[in-house]
């Protein structure tokens, strides 16, 4: 009887694919098991097994397993299922959610290995310079990855020359699978068992009077022994010894010591993280967690809604507590990297080292090991912090998901697909789990609120500051008035200058708010008009100062700004806009004696970035902090008297549905970053429209006035929540086909939808890296089956792929687009 594996490839392929086994390797094989197949006609990737039976496939032959890559499984039922359903809802293949969940460690891909053909007779035959010299390095070096030889001739594209070489059968070419996870190994050293004993220990101190140092280094490693009680490292050894590797080598070589290695962790923390607080509630606080608990005891999600600053933290922390003492583990959701540093120096305190944390900043081979814990429900991975790509990980007890500050839009993943909204996904997760959700925020998204006034969540609120300290006072500073009466310093009001210097002379922290990194976003010449422009993008490219240098922040071009217009070759070229960096050079001048920084992607580019910047700023050793949206989400400052919005219409006069709910989020979170501790704080908003109704709600703190209105505006435009959205993109590099394609599909879908289609129709920026975009919204009322609609749309693009001229269009659906 043969048997056979459906697998599911790491490759954006709605089908999956059947392999034959061998009744040894069936026994072996269970699902979820990673196995090498080969796929097309040299590439080896890494497959997950879906099914295990006895049907051969009809349309082909089936292949044969490459090998068997573990053991146990390393994906779980659950996983799979949940898999499923996001493929599913968010309209993508089952292989992109595998690529996307799975740490890129644990997806072997083969590579190509370039070896010399020793048939080969070059006779008269005239190799190119550049056939030479891959040739010789082969000679030399036997064999050679494609990395390898686009090094050696400095060149990025060196298939053109590898494939000549085949042509000449001067080379061969070979696929290998490459290992990328390699386990962290740490030396150690101990006494070789021959002279662990006092008499063999004597006589060989005694036999080495002549060795000074290497009687040192034996000294010491019983020094170290005897204090820690635990193996000793080498390079402990290695320092507290002070002699020199060669020391240690002799003795290594003489058989007195020993070594051997113990696997470790690469993130590992120090032992003061045993140490356990506890939390202590005020009444409000109390009041909320008997609240949640009851939702969850009526098994519905919670919306926790308080105020910024009024302890939601000690309540999370309470129920992880909960969770911990019935043996589960806790997932902990934040939108943004910048949150996790700051939290985790929190949360270490009451929970010491059962913390894990998985984001993307981490590297593949610490995500790898965060997973296998996971996957071991190891003592260090019951609580899992984490953005949205820890939803993935193992879980085999799951019993909490806590998603904080869930309006945040980072939770949604745009590029590439699988395109999930993580706090949808994450209630799913729950169910699948039968565990609880808490979804936390000072200002909820008007879905979640929604789902709270028709039922369907349950709700606890906090209304109140701990601490009884009072909400920011809120000053809304008109631009207009300032710049007549001429009271404007760069794009520093008098009113605010005034307060940063109050705010400095008792030694209190201000930040300011820019949502635009750079100097400037235009740069323009005064003369023609002329603005130098992306060559890849329809969009104008930001002028970075410190650099010197003009960039997109679309596809990442850039070049040196000229001191002449390249239009008409005047020298007057000027700056609209303004971005962080001015605003940091601004401050300088109007600051002298401040310390000032800036967070923002430019400079948090590196690993530990964010925490070193949050880490200065609690330390105080600075006083003014400049940033863009990373500084509005959930960090707590003990010192921070006044916020400074530098420019609030630039929020409100977005092109989207969403962009005064967003404004009002944004503009409420930053401003809940001042006055957290005893005094009062201040907050002042700069904008040119102070009577804007979001502004008035803003400063009145009116989140509920609106929601109503927000809410209403939406029902009569068919917006969510009362409809669902699926946004449809087209893209292609040339403009005339993207029309045409893009009237087809939304011709063919208005044919049984006519009413729920808008578009097609250019995005505000309509063209990114050289392909031009077109969208279409769908429109689906809540009570059409969202699923029958999806088919429908799926159904229409088989159709359209059908059609020769069409085929190039790539076709992108964004599930409830935000």
């Amino acid at each position: 009887m043969n048997y056979y594996i459906d697998v599911v490839l790491p490759i954006p392929l709605e089908r999956l694919f059947t392999y034959v086994v061998t009744p040894a390797e069936a026994q072996q094989l269970k699902k979820g098991m990673r196995v090498a197949v080969p796929f097309g006609k040299t590439r080896i990737y890494t497959a997950l097994v879906m099914e295990i039976h006895n049907m051969p496939p009809q349309a082909y032959e089936a292949k044969s397993i490459h090998q068997i890559l573990e053991k146990v499984p390393s994906v779980n039922e659950t996983q799979l299922q949940h898999w499923e359903w996001i493929a599913s809802y968010y309209m993508c293949t089952l292989g992109e959610v595998f690529r996307t969940a799975v740490p890129g460690a644990l997806l072997l891909e083969s590579e190509t290995i370039v070896l010399l053909n020793s048939d080969f007779q070059k006779g008269k035959q005239q190799l190119k310079e550049e056939q030479e010299m891959v040739l010789l390095a082969l000679k030399n070096r036997g064999a050679l990855s494609v990395n390898d030889i686009s090094e050696l001739l400095e060149k990025k594209t060196v298939l053109p020359i590898l494939n000549e070489l085949v042509r000449l059968r001067a080379i061969m070419l070979k696929e290998e699978l490459v290992e990328q996870y390699k386990p962290k190994m740490l030396r150690y050293v101990e006494i070789a068992k021959g002279f662990q004993e006092e008499n063999a220990l004597e006589q060989l101190l005694e036999s080495m009077k002549r060795a000074p140092k290497q009687i040192q280094a034996i000294l010491a490693l019983f020094q170290l022994q005897s204090a820690n009680k635990k193996p000793v490292l080498l390079k402990s050894l290695q320092q507290k010894s002070r002699v020199s590797p060669g020391v240690i080598r002799a003795l290594l070589d003489k058989g007195i010591l020993e070594e051997f290695s113990l696997r470790t962790d690469r993130v590992s923390y120090s032992e003061t993280d045993n140490i356990r607080e506890t939390v202590v509630l005020n009444d409000d606080q109390n009041s909320a967690l008997e609240t949640i608990k009851e939702g969850h005891e009526a098994g519905k999600v919670m919306l926790l809604h308080g105020v910024t600053s009024s302890g939601k933290t000690e309540l999370y922390v309470k129920l992880i507590e909960d969770c911990f003492e019935k043996g589960k583990q806790v997932l902990y959701l934040l939108p943004e990297i910048a949150l996790t540093a700051q939290l985790i120096q929190r949360l270490r305190a009451y929970f010491g080292k059962m913390i894990s944390v998985y984001h993307s900043r981490y590297n593949m081979q610490e995500r790898v090991e965060v997973w296998f814990n996971v996957m071991g429900r190891k003592s260090k991975a019951q609580l899992i912090i984490g953005a949205r790509s820890s939803l993935f990980l193992p879980y085999t007890r799951l019993g909490l998901i806590i998603v904080d500050e869930e309006h945040e839009t980072s939770f949604k993943q745009y590029d590439p697909a699988p395109r999930y909204h993580a706090r949808d996904a994450a209630i799913v997760l729950a169910q699948m789990h039968g565990a609880r959700v808490v979804l936390g925020s000072a200002t909820p998204s008007i879905e979640s609120y929604y789902n709270v006034q028709a039922g369907k969540y349950a709700y606890a609120g906090l209304t109140r500051r701990y601490g009884n300290v009072l909400m920011p006072e809120i000053e809304l500073v008109d631009l207009k008035l300032s710049r007549r009466k001429k009271r404007l310093k760069g794009h520093f009001s008098d009113r605010l200058i005034e307060l940063i210097h109050e705010s400095l002379e008792v030694k209190q922290q201000v930040i300011l708010f820019q949502n635009r990194r750079g100097f400037a976003p235009i740069v323009e010449c005064t003369s023609c008009g002329h603005s130098p422009g992306c060559p890849n993008c329809d969009v104008s490219l930001t002028y970075h100062r410190h650099r010197n240098q003009l960039r997109c922040h679309y596809c990442g071009h850039h070049a040196e700004l000229q001191p002449a217009c390249l239009a008409c070759g005047n020298h007057s070229l000027d700056t609209k806009g303004f971005g962080t960096q001015q605003v940091e050079e601004e401050a300088g001048v109007l600051f002298p004696e401040a310390r000032i920084a800036r967070m923002d992607f430019d400079t948090t580019r590196g690993k530990h970035a964010h925490e070193k910047i949050i880490q200065k700023f609690e330390d105080q050793e600075i006083d003014i902090l400049i940033g863009t949206q990373m500084l509005t989400k959930g960090l707590d400052f003990r010192h921070v008297n006044l916020v400074g919005i530098m420019n609030a219409d630039t929020l409100l006069n977005f092109p989207d549905f969403r962009a005064h709910e967003k404004s009002f989020q944004m503009l409420t979170q930053v401003a809940g970053r001042a006055g957290r501790t005893e005094k009062r704080g201040q907050v002042v908003i700069q904008t040119y429209n102070p009577y804007h109704l979001i502004l008035q709600q803003v400063s009145s703190n009116d989140y509920l006035t609106m929601y109503s209105e927000q809410l209403y505006e939406r029902e009569q435009y068919h917006y969510p929540p009362h409809n669902r959205i699926i946004r449809i993109t087209f893209k292609h590099k040339e403009y005339n086909k993207l029309n045409e394609a893009a009237e087809w599909f939304t011709e063919a879908l208005r044919l049984k939808y006519s009413s729920w289609i808008l578009g097609p129709e250019y995005p505000p920026i309509p063209r990114i890296r050289n392909q031009y975009l077109k969208h279409v919204l769908v429109k689906i009322p809540r009570k059409v089956s969202p699923t029958k609609m999806k088919n429908s749309i799926k159904r229409t693009e088989q159709s359209f792929h059908a059609i020769s001229q069409y085929k190039g269009v790539r076709v992108i659906y964004d599930v409830d687009h935000l």
